[in-house]
């Protein structure tokens, strides 16, 4: 699954077939650097450490898309002209292309710090403040954008230190372009092997002795911010096609993310709920914490747990209904636990991955979440917290989804669109992979990613500005609300180009127009308060957030 852009095509075709004996792999996690060598016959490598010189090559791209995209530098997007031979990594002569294409296809044109008039003081300033107090000489690459010339080389660990330096909330929009590596990219094919966890961008470059040699890999993050890079001989496609697997097997034991997105579930819709039960009896309306037994009008019992996630709501007429607040990948975890299993891990990819895309395909949005219901119908969520195994699944195919076609699964009973789940197991069992399950299932679509048609932030800075200066004024009154957690980053206010205002949960933003009047401050402070309190059920109540967020922005007038 997956497609080939025609000038990306024509980028890989240059490169000449060459093949590495040995790969290296290094990796800077609790303050150290990590190093593997894989084999592949032939004599050992010599060792390296962190003095190594690795040329920087294309990396040097990455670099500025995070300040451009952290500091607000517009980069609009580069037309291609025909003429400049770098435009093979960009588009067709008279086409145009965008900030994460370019950084995924290697587009140095887009990239260049002249062409987005980038200003070396605001860029020492900025790279300084995010390496602190190490040795300037160690970072001497980072002190002049002037200065990422491809063929310069730099130490190792000062290349994973300063990937390592960029905190999540400022390299989002860098890892999920270069997601698309795996699946089209330089990498392409290779989700296989990857599935969500390899955020890196590719670089290909000669050696310093022999520019008849070529050697490539990549640069970049783990799905848990974990700074890594691989190199070895041929250039970066070459390196995929022969490495991915025994790569992918070398990687370090990825940590737990944190979950992005907010899903709201209404469960049991199709059947009324009589009474739910605790250990102290008929449970109160809020939320649950605990064991508990769920009586239906007919007869029925089910035996849940929540630590919170879970809420009891009483609809009017006083009839009993259960809510449930979740992460993305809790939500997927919870469909595999209900409506199949992780025993074929290849089988549970795929249906994780269909779980997710069946969700964005019908879920609606409602105070900055997706709201669906727990249905035979739609998908079945176990209302219990998800198995390791499953949620597991659910974070290796963490934002992949099957694009270009709706989808569909059941149970055994496949049909145009639908993927049965005794089918999927069945190929599983016989060496298929789920790239390979998903594509006879739905042979219209293309693996790819939520972010990919994802809303894009042109950033409001009057509004950040404001929100800046009023949140410390707010922290007396939010700090004695129940459930009230401070974004760990402040958020992104980005431009709204059409409907109402909202928040987006999985990626710490909120889209709204520009202030103007009382109104749009109340609507920013509702909208941050739906970011605070994004781990407590209270914060689906949209009465008392626009409640609390008019007597945040009174505050603020009372300290004028």
């Amino acid at each position: 699954m997956g497609f080939v852009r025609p000038a990306l095509m024509a980028a890989l075709l240059l490169a000449a077939p060459a093949w590495s004996a040995s790969l290296d792999v290094a990796w800077w996690r609790d303050g150290k650097m990590e190093v593997r060598q894989l084999r592949q016959g032939g004599t050992a490598p010599p060792p390296f450490d962190g003095a190594r010189q690795v040329p920087l090559a294309s990396l040097w791209k990455l670099f500025v898309y995070v300040y451009a995209s952290d500091n607000k530098v517009a980069m609009p997007d580069y037309r291609c002209g025909g003429r400049d031979p770098e435009e093979v990594y960009c588009c067709d002569a008279g086409q145009s292309i965008g900030h994460d294409a370019a950084l995924a296809q290697s587009c140095g044109p887009f990239f260049s710090p002249k062409r987005l008039m980038i200003a070396p003081a605001s860029w020492r300033q900025y790279w300084t403040g995010r390496l602190g107090s190490a040795p300037a000489g160690d970072f001497a690459w980072l002190s002049d954008p002037a200065q990422l010339a491809p063929k310069r080389t730099v130490r190792l660990d000062s290349l994973l230190r300063a990937l390592d330096s960029i905190p999540a909330a400022s390299r989002v929009d860098a890892e999920a372009a270069l997601l698309r590596v795996v699946l089209d990219g330089r990498g392409a094919g290779t989700a296989r092997w990857f599935g969500s966890q390899l955020r890196v961008k590719t670089y290909s470059w000669h050696e310093q002795r022999r520019a008849d040699k070529r050697i490539g890999g990549a640069a970049g993050w783990l799905a848990d911010g974990t700074p890594i890079w691989f190199g070895g001989a041929g250039g970066s496609s070459n390196v995929f096609e022969q490495w991915a697997p025994r790569l992918a097997a070398s990687l370090p034991k990825v940590g737990a993310a944190d979950d992005g997105g907010c899903v709201v579930v209404d469960y049991f819709k199709r059947y009324p709920i009589r009474a739910v039960r605790g250990e102290r009896g008929v449970a109160a309306p809020g939320p649950l914490n605990g064991r508990y037994h769920v009586q239906f009008d007919n007869g029925q019992n089910l035996a849940l747990r929540s630590s919170g996630e879970l809420m009891l709501l009483q609809e009017k007429g006083g009839r009993p209904q259960l809510r449930g607040r979740f992460g993305v990948n809790e939500y997927v975890a919870r469909v595999l636990d209900r409506e199949a299993s992780t025993n074929e891990p290849e089988a549970a990819k795929a249906l994780a991955i269909a779980a997710r895309t069946y969700l964005q395909q019908n879920a609606v949005t409602v105070a900055g979440c997706q709201q669906i219901t727990d249905s035979s119908a739609t998908q079945r969520v176990s209302p219990s917290p998800a198995t390791p195994a499953a949620l597991a699944i659910a974070r290796w195919t963490d934002q992949l989804i099957v694009d270009g076609v709706t989808v569909r699964y059941h149970s055994n009973q496949a049909s145009e669109g639908t993927m049965a789940w005794s089918e999927a197991v069945r190929q599983a069992r016989q060496g298929k992979h789920y790239d390979e399950l998903l594509a006879a299932a739905y042979p219209g679509g293309a693996l790819s990613t939520v972010g990919n048609t994802g809303a894009r932030c042109r950033r409001l800075a009057q509004n950040e500005d404001w929100l800046a200066q009023s949140v410390p004024r707010w922290q007396r009154v939010l700090l004695r609300e129940a459930g009230y957690e401070a974004p760990p980053q402040a958020p992104l206010v980005c431009a709204l180009q059409s409907g109402a205002p909202y928040s987006e949960q999985s990626r710490n933003r909120i889209y709204m127009r520009p202030l103007a009047t009382r109104e749009d401050r109340i609507t920013l402070a509702h909208e941050y308060l739906h970011l605070g309190l994004r781990r407590h059920p209270r914060g689906q109540d949209e009465e008392y957030v626009e409640r609390l967020a008019r007597r945040l922005v009174d505050l603020n007038l009372e300290a004028l």
